[in-house]
């Protein structure tokens, strides 16, 4: 890396970018508003389910100036961004942040909270993983908890963290795709039993969009 681009990238002005496209909302409370998605390159969190593995090499992605991603933001016209990865917080993200607010852009992110998460956001997703926990600061500032589930371990470290949101996080369990079928049915009934949770889909990939 270029010393020039070196110093961009640690100040969060150009970020390893590895796709961003306009679409709808595939998951959890936002499921089927539009918005914009940033998928950021880098992670070492190392989930042995993930469907992004692509992304946890941030150096195989082309480091890209939040200027234009701004501009492809202003050009689909649309008034909400979603920051996912990999794990965006790696990042300083404070700048892009800024960008998108002076414009009036809602800001959105999903993170694990494994990292201190920077930049002002009007919705934070949060995903936690048992490999890597949360910081503690950032369970009171989730809107919304996602866990994820792929085994039955899953359910306790589901409501381990539940215990540490804020009060009006709304609490989600997803069953991990490639076991969809067989968890979806299982889910419904915890849901049943513990009516606090609700489920989430990935909406987007019945509809088989991006």
């Amino acid at each position: 890396m270029k010393t020039a681009d070196k110093e961009l990238f640690q100040e969060g002005q150009k970020l390893p970018l590895i796709d961003e496209f306009y679409t709808v909302q595939g998951e959890a409370f936002h499921t089927g508003k539009a918005a914009y998605f940033i998928r950021i390159g880098g992670c070492d969190i190392g989930c042995h389910w993930c469907d992004t593995k692509i992304s946890w090499n941030f150096k195989t992605h082309k480091l890209t100036d939040i200027q234009d991603v701004l501009a492809n933001v202003l050009k689909n016209k649309a008034d909400t961004v979603v920051v996912t990865g990999g794990e965006p917080s790696i990042y300083e993200l404070a700048p892009l942040c800024k960008l998108l607010k002076e414009k009036g852009i809602q800001t959105h992110v999903e993170t694990s909270g494994a990292y201190k998460l920077t930049g002002e956001w009007d919705w934070i997703c949060l995903s936690p993983k048992k490999q890597a926990p949360p910081l503690e600061d950032i369970y009171k500032k989730a809107n919304e908890l996602k866990v994820i589930i792929y085994e039955t371990e899953d359910y306790k470290w589901a409501e381990e963290t539940a215990k540490k949101v804020n009060k009006n996080c709304k609490l989600y369990l997803q069953p991990e795709w490639s076991r969809h079928n067989s968890l979806t049915p299982e889910i419904v009934e915890y849901v049943k039993k513990n009516k606090k949770w609700q489920i989430s889909i990935q909406a987007h990939k019945f509809m088989k969009i991006p």
